[in-house]
C-alpha cells in the first residue's frame, strides 16, 4: 500500500499511464473536474489520496458502496471464503452459490425464485433479455428514453440516449423506445411481439426521474394484458437505497423478472444477478448451459452478497436510506431555493438525490467546486445537467449535513465566477 507522503510521483505516472494505457480522454475529464489525486485507500464514507486527502464520496461507485467501502462485516466473510475456496469447479454444486440463491428468493417481492448469477448489472441485462425471449418467442421490447441498463449490445439496445448508442449502431434490432413515465404510451408500443418491457423503478443515469404514482402498476397490467414480461431493473435502485428493499415495492409490483448488481456484493466484490418467478424460468429447461458465466457465482463473490443481505437486515439499512435521504433532501432543496437561476428541481428517494441544473455547464463547475471541498459527485451519463448524490447507506446525520454545507460552499463560488 502506498501511505501518504511515500511517493510524491505517484499521481503524475498514474495520470500519464491513463494517457497512454487506459483512457485519455477519462484522464482530461477527471483533471476538469478537480479529480487529480490518486485515490489509494477507502473506509466507510471516505475515499483517501496518496497526498493525504480526505474525501466524503456521495457518488459511490454509483451505488456500489451502499455498506460503505471496505466494510469490514463483509471483508472478514470474503476473507474467510477466500481461505476456504474462492472459486468454483463449474461441475460440483457450491453451498455458498446455493444459499445467496435461497436468500434472494427470500428478499425479492412475490414468488421471484430462481436466480442466475454473473458478475455486473450489464451480464444480468443480457441474461434478462435472452431469458424473456427463450419463454415468450417474441422477438421485440419496450425500454424508455432516457433508461440506462448497461453498454453491453443488448443492455446498450435497452438503453436511451444516442450519445452512446450511435457509434454502435446498428444494435440488436427489436427495441422500442418510449418516454419513461408515460403509462398510455408504454401501453402502445407494446404489441403481440413484445417479449418484454424494461423499466427502471427510478431512472438513475436519466437523471433521478421518479415516475408517476401508478406507473409501475400500469406497466404491470400491460404487460400481463399482451403476453409481455415485466423486467424491472433494480441494478441501482435495489437493496434499501430508495428507502425499500426494492425500488418497485413503491408500487407493489412484482416483476416477472428482475436484474440486480452494484450494491449486491457489498463494495467488495463483482457480483450481479437476474432473478425470475417459476413461470417464466424455462430458458434452462433443456439445456442447462444454454446460458452461462465462467466467474458469475463463485463463493467469493457469494460470500459477500450474502454478508451484505446480513448488513442491510442488522443495520436497517432500509430505514437508514430514508431518514437520511430525507434529510439530504430537504437540506439541498433549502440551498436550491436561494439559486434558482441555476437549479431546475431537486428530487430523490431515500438516498439516490438529484440535483437538476437550468445548464449542465453549471453542473459540471459544481462538481469541480465539490471536489475542492472534499466531496464526490457526478452527473448522470444520461443527463449531464442532473448532480446525482448515491453516499454510502451508512452515512450519519453529521456527514450528511458536511454534504450540505459543502453544497452551499460550491453553490456560492459557482455563482460568483458566473455572476448570477
Amino acid at each position: 500500500m502506498t501511505a501518504p507522503g511515500d511517493d510524491q510521483g505517484l499521481e503524475k505516472r498514474s495520470f500519464e499511464r491513463y494517457e497512454q494505457y487506459l483512457n485519455p480522454g477519462m484522464a482530461q475529464l477527471v483533471k476538469f473536474m478537480g479529480f487529480e489525486s490518486v485515490e489509494v485507500r477507502s473506509e466507510g464514507c471516505y475515499v483517501y489520496t496518496s497526498d493525504g486527502q480526505r474525501f466524503l464520496d456521495c457518488f459511490g461507485g454509483p451505488g456500489v458502496f451502499s455498506m460503505g467501502h471496505s466494510p469490514p462485516a463483509i471483508i472478514e466473510r470474503v476473507r474467510a471464503q477466500l481461505e476456504q475456496m474462492p472459486m468454483s469447479s463449474h461441475l460440483l454444486l457450491n453451498p455458498v452459490t446455493a444459499e445467496l440463491a435461497e436468500r434472494l428468493a427470500q428478499v425479492t417481492p412475490g414468488d421471484l425464485q430462481y436466480t442466475f448469477f454473473c458478475n455486473s448489472g450489464a451480464e444480468a441485462v443480457e441474461g434478462a433479455l435472452k431469458a424473456a425471449r427463450a419463454h415468450t418467442g417474441r422477438p421485440g421490447f419496450v425500454s424508455t428514453i432516457g433508461g440506462f441498463h448497461g453498454k453491453t449490445f443488448g443492455a446498450l439496445s435497452a438503453s436511451g440516449r444516442d450519445v452512446y448508442r450511435d457509434p454502435f449502431q446498428p444494435l440488436v434490432p427489436g427495441f422500442t423506445h418510449v418516454p419513461y413515465g408515460d403509462a398510455e404510451a408504454l401501453a402502445d408500443a407494446v404489441t403481440d411481439e413484445t417479449a418484454a418491457v424494461i423499466l427502471e423503478p427510478i431512472q438513475g443515469e436519466g437523471g433521478v426521474i421518479i415516475p408517476p404514482e401508478g406507473y409501475l402498476s400500469r406497466a404491470r397490467e400491460v404487460c400481463h394484458e399482451a403476453g409481455a414480461l415485466l423486467i424491472a431493473d433494480e441494478i441501482q435502485t435495489g437493496l434499501a437505497r430508495t428507502g425499500r428493499m426494492w425500488g418497485c415495492d413503491w408500487d407493489g409490483v412484482v416483476p416477472d423478472i428482475m436484474t440486480v448488481g452494484k450494491a449486491m456484493g457489498g463494495g467488495v466484490m463483482p457480483l450481479g444477478a437476474f432473478i425470475a418467478r417459476p413461470a417464466v424460468w424455462d430458458i434452462f429447461e433443456e439445456n442447462p448451459y444454454v446460458h452461462t458465466s465462467t466467474f458469475g457465482g463463485n463463493p467469493l463473490a457469494c460470500a459477500a452478497g450474502l454478508a451484505a443481505l446480513d448488513e442491510i437486515e442488522r443495520l436497517d439499512l432500509c430505514t437508514a436510506a430514508a431518514e437520511r435521504g430525507a434529510q439530504l433532501a430537504d437540506g439541498l432543496r433549502d440551498i436550491a431555493g436561494r439559486h434558482q437561476a441555476m437549479i431546475a428541481d431537486v428530487r430523490g428517494r431515500g438516498l439516490i438525490v438529484g440535483v437538476a441544473f437550468t445548464d449542465p455547464d453549471i453542473a459540471g463547475l459544481v462538481i469541480a467546486a465539490l471536489s475542492g471541498h472534499h466531496v464526490i459527485a457526478a452527473y448522470g451519463l444520461n443527463n449531464p445537467g442532473v448532480v446525482r448524490f448515491e453516499p454510502p447507506l451508512i452515512i450519519s446525520a453529521e456527514q450528511v449535513d458536511e454534504v450540505v454545507a459543502a453544497f452551499a460552499e460550491a453553490l456560492a463560488h459557482t455563482a460568483a465566477m458566473l455572476d448570477m
